[in-house]
Order: C-alpha cells, then sequence, then structure tokens
C-alpha cells in the first residue's frame, strides 16, 4: 500500500522556501494535474497538459519553473542576470493573475527570483523601465511580448530556458496565430516548454507541432467538470425571450438562487439590457465590459469577490466563438464585441465561492459551456449552473450534453423542475420594464460608464489641468438616461408571490422593517403629531402662573 503523504509536495524535492510558500497556501497535497506535471516537469520534460477549468495549472508549471530557476542559481556558474522564463496567457487579466500566483510562490524567495507583467497597453514606459532590470520571468499577452521584443526592451534569444503557454487552446482562437509565429523567431532553437489546456482542439496540435520537442502528453483521466455530487446541472426550457426575463427577474427578486452568481450572455449590448432591466426591479448588478480598462475590470472582479455584489454580467462571446483565423482581433458586430480583444473573463479569472452560473444564453460551443461551468465548483465547493434554453436551441444543448456525458451517456443537464404559471403575476411588470430599456438607453449606459472612466483617469488627470474648457465640456454635457428606474417595481406584493412560496421567501421584508424603524423614530421625537410631553427627571416641577 503506498503511503499517503508520497502525494505531498514535500516529496518532490522541491526548495524549502517553495515548500514554505506552499504551506502559507494551505494547499496540503497537490491537485491531480499537479502530482502527474511537476515531476516530469522537473525531469526536464516538456509537457502538453490538458485539466478541467479550476484544477490547479497555474502552480502546475509556476512550481516547476520557479524550482528549475532556483536550482540553476544556487548549483550553475555564475552568470548574468537575465529573462530565462516566459509566461504567454490570452488576456490581460489572467496576466496579473498568473503573475501573482507565481508571487505567491516565490514569497520567500523574492531576492533571487523576480516577476514581471508586461500586458498593460498603457504603460509601455514604465514596464521598458522594469525589463531593464532584466527580470528572471516575464508575464504577458503574445502581442504586448512580440511589441517589446520588436523595440528590442526584451531580449530572450541568448537566455530563454522555460517557455509556458497557459490556456493554450484560447491562444488561436484569440486571433494570436501571427503574433505567436512572430515571437517563436525571437526565441532560442532549444528550450524547455509547458502546454496548459482545458481542451484538446486543432489549435493545440498546431501549437504542440509549433511550440514543443517530443513531449509528454498527460490528458488526465478526469471529467472535464466536476461531478454531481458538487456541481449540480440544470436546463430550463423558456417558450420566449421575454420568459427568460421572467424568469431571471423570480429567481434573482425571490431569492431563489442564493449567493453570488454569475450571468452569461453573448453580446456585450445583451449583457447592459440585462442591467438595466435588473435595476428596475433593484437588484444591483455590474458589468464586466472589455471596453473599461484592465483596472476598471479587476477593481469590478474584486469588488465583487469581497461581496459588494452578488451578480456580475459577464460576456465571452468575443472569446469563445468561432476561431478568427484570418481575422484581425476586435473587429465584429458593431456594439456587440469588446474592443480590448485582450478582454476576455470567461476563462482563469479567479471569481471567489460563485454559487451559481446562469446561461441566460445558451454558450456558442460546448467548450464555451464548460469554461463558463468552470467559475463554480472550484476546489472543493459546490455550485450550480442553469442554463436557459429556447425551443428551436434544444438541438444545439443536445450536442452539449453528449459531450459532457461522455461514454456512460448518462443525463448531465437535468430538467430544472419550475411551473412558470405560478409566475404569470409578474408578467406585467417585466413587461413594463422591458419597455423601459431601449436601444437608446443601452447606448448610454455604454456611454456613461465610459464617461466616468474619462473623469476619474489619473492617465488623463495632467491633460485636463493644461485643457480646463474639455474637463468642463466633459462634465456639463447632455446628460445620460438610462432607463428610468420606477421604484415600485423594486416591491413585491405578498400576493403576488406563488403560493407555495409564501412564507418562504421575503423579498421586502428588510425593507419593511427598516421603514417601520423610521417611522417609529419620528414619532417619539415630534411632540407636536404625538401630543405627549416628556416630563423632566431632575429640577422642579413647573407650576403655572
Amino acid at each position: 500500500m503506498a503511503d499517503p503523504e508520497a502525494l505531498g509536495f514535500e516529496h518532490m524535492g522541491l526548495d524549502p522556501r517553495l515548500l514554505q510558500a506552499v504551506a502559507d497556501l494551505g494547499w496540503s497535497r497537490p491537485t491531480l494535474i499537479q502530482e502527474k506535471a511537476i515531476p516530469l516537469a522537473l525531469e526536464g520534460k516538456d509537457l502538453l497538459a490538458r485539466a478541467r477549468t479550476g484544477s490547479g495549472k497555474t502552480a502546475a508549471y509556476a512550481i516547476p519553473v520557479l524550482q528549475l530557476l532556483l536550482h540553476r542559481k544556487a548549483t550553475g556558474p555564475a552568470v548574468e542576470q537575465a529573462v530565462r522564463g516566459l509566461v504567454l496567457v490570452p488576456t490581460k487579466e489572467l496576466a496579473r493573475q498568473a503573475r501573482s500566483m507565481i508571487q505567491q510562490l516565490a514569497a520567500y524567495c523574492a531576492r533571487d527570483i523576480r516577476v514581471a507583467n508586461v500586458s498593460a497597453t498603457e504603460d509601455s514606459a514604465s514596464e521598458r523601465a522594469v525589463l531593464m532590470e532584466k527580470p528572471d520571468i516575464v508575464v504577458g499577452t503574445p502581442s504586448r511580448v512580440l511589441n517589446h521584443l520588436q523595440q528590442n526592451s526584451l531580449v530572450l534569444r541568448d537566455s530563454l530556458e522555460l517557455l509556458v503557454l497557459d490556456e493554450a487552446d484560447l491562444l488561436f482562437s484569440f486571433g494570436f496565430e501571427e503574433e505567436l509565429k512572430s515571437l517563436l523567431c525571437h526565441l532560442p532553437r532549444i528550450y524547455q516548454a509547458f502546454l496548459m489546456s482545458a481542451t484538446f482542439n486543432e489549435d493545440v496540435q498546431a501549437l504542440k507541432e509549433l511550440v514543443l520537442h517530443n513531449p509528454v502528453t498527460l490528458k488526465l483521466q478526469e471529467s472535464q467538470l466536476p461531478g454531481p455530487d458538487q456541481l449540480r446541472q440544470f436546463q430550463v426550457v423558456c417558450q420566449t425571450q421575454e420568459d427568460k426575463f421572467l424568469l431571471l427577474y423570480a429567481l434573482l427578486k425571490l431569492s431563489l438562487i442564493r449567493g453570488k452568481s454569475l450571468l452569461f450572455v453573448n453580446t456585450l449590448e445583451r449583457s447592459y439590457r440585462l442591467r438595466l432591466f435588473l435595476e428596475q426591479f433593484s437588484i444591483p448588478t455590474c458589468v464586466l465590459n472589455g471596453e473599461l480598462p484592465l483596472c476598471s475590470r479587476c477593481h469590478i472582479i474584486s469588488q465583487f469577490n469581497q461581496g459588494f455584489y452578488d451578480c456580475v454580467i459577464a460576456t465571452d462571446a468575443e472569446v469563445l466563438g468561432a476561431p478568427v483565423k484570418g481575422k484581425r482581433r476586435g473587429r465584429g458586430s458593431k456594439g456587440d464585441r469588446a474592443s480590448d480583444p485582450e478582454a476576455g473573463v470567461a476563462r482563469g479569472i479567479d471569481f471567489h465561492h460563485v454559487s451559481a452560473v446562469l446561461n441566460f444564453d445558451l454558450p456558442p460551443t460546448p467548450e464555451a459551456y464548460i469554461h463558463r461551468a468552470g467559475r463554480t465548483a472550484r476546489a472543493n465547493n459546490p455550485g450550480m449552473v442553469l442554463t436557459f434554453v429556447l425551443p428551436t436551441e434544444q438541438p444545439h444543448l443536445g450536442t452539449i450534453e453528449e459531450l459532457l456525458s461522455g461514454e456512460n451517456g448518462a443525463p448531465v443537464l437535468l430538467p430544472y423542475q419550475f411551473r412558470m404559471e405560478e409566475i404569470e403575476g409578474f408578467r406585467y411588470r417585466c413587461r413594463d420594464a422591458m419597455r423601459s430599456v431601449t436601444k437608446q438607453a443601452i447606448r448610454e449606459a455604454r456611454l456613461k460608464e465610459i464617461k466616468e472612466e474619462l473623469l476619474h483617469s489619473e492617465r488623463l488627470r495632467t491633460y485636463f489641468e493644461d485643457n480646463p474648457r474639455d474637463l468642463q465640456l466633459l462634465r456639463h454635457d447632455l446628460p445620460l438616461h438610462p432607463a428610468v428606474v420606477k421604484p415600485h417595481l423594486g416591491h413585491v406584493p405578498d400576493y403576488l408571490v406563488p403560493p407555495a412560496l409564501r412564507g418562504l421567501v421575503h423579498p421586502h421584508k428588510k425593507r419593511k422593517k427598516l421603514a417601520s424603524k423610521k417611522v417609529k423614530k419620528a414619532k417619539t421625537q415630534n411632540p407636536l403629531r404625538s401630543f405627549r410631553h416628556r416630563k423632566e427627571r431632575s429640577g422642579p416641577t413647573a407650576v403655572p402662573s
């Protein structure tokens, strides 16, 4: 019988400083991908590894990269400081997250290992300054890394030893094919490479031929999503688009779905339509918009993780749709795609403690479904996925379910038991709210967010100081009026609550309690209304003259 401790990190021959960092992160044992990949990587082998989202792929390459660099510095001949590790990711958010993870693992060897992120296009000058110090590991998107290579602010031809392509199956579908081919011309002929991916598709096979040399392929025998005991997956058939909005309203307003949730739609315009619709009912949400700067998007994710928002609306159409080979990134139907081609959020972003993923729009591909569902039920936490489907979309949903069911053919997407007739009383409210969300309201809501970004931009502060008239024009521009919020829609009368749920849900209980407190306080403080005179406890009794 194998020693149970044989699975621990301490038996991998890692540097004590790495083991201490791993212990600080609370990792008692490696995940399956870490257990299989780290020893092979430390032997110097190229890796092509597939593991599901949330399985610990980042640490699976970060730990051996750090170990190999530390071992080289400790035992090898003294050489000039240079960039020896390169991590390529498809989005700026993933670059920021990968750098953060590597820094956490290198917490006790920060003097020996330095990490830089070069994915922020708006801060090229400071990136060049950081690269002049020659960090040991550089993280970035292919386009930004190539830009630095072409400007000679980053030189890898004589120093690179380790190359990582994280979320490899997205790099080509993001339109990075030409950048990757050009970038490889700036690398040495010999280096160790790791390709990490959630799926094996044609793009990954093409990258394998371009980058890897006689690799070991790790295709772990695990399902691409957690099992039914951890992840519950449902489908609900909505006869019309209006039914989708009606059902979503009931689920959120009656708190039938509790905890934090992610709402996925297929276009950015659809994101704002949904947000403005929910605002009519005092349901706070935010849109993760690729048109906004990276810092703003990361701030939204941070606020969501801290509990300021319980619901985030996101789109992955520009990321996980059909591959864009032969096209330039960022071009698509007007208003549907994010202007920033590296702004995808469906993959790899660390949303904390997501209880439910709601596919308000059906995912365009089976892979997209897997990546969306991977945002919940991470680590050992439970989660739920609910997919809204129209009758015309059921054949496509069947294709997704066929991929998920695997060889046993058991149904994965169970029917969500919900009687739509019980919420018919809410339909007139939903129609009222939907009429308020016009195309003009959506356009103005998007403009308003961009305008707020301009007004609060640190980088534009100097410009506005030199051009105060422009600042005044921006501040006093025509006011934007997104959908008019009608206060009565935020209150749900008891008679509208389905009979089966009365006594279980109280959508306005908190509001009523707060209101009653204010009324009571007002009565005690206003003697003109109560006609009561409070006698003084101390002092002489007043005697009428």
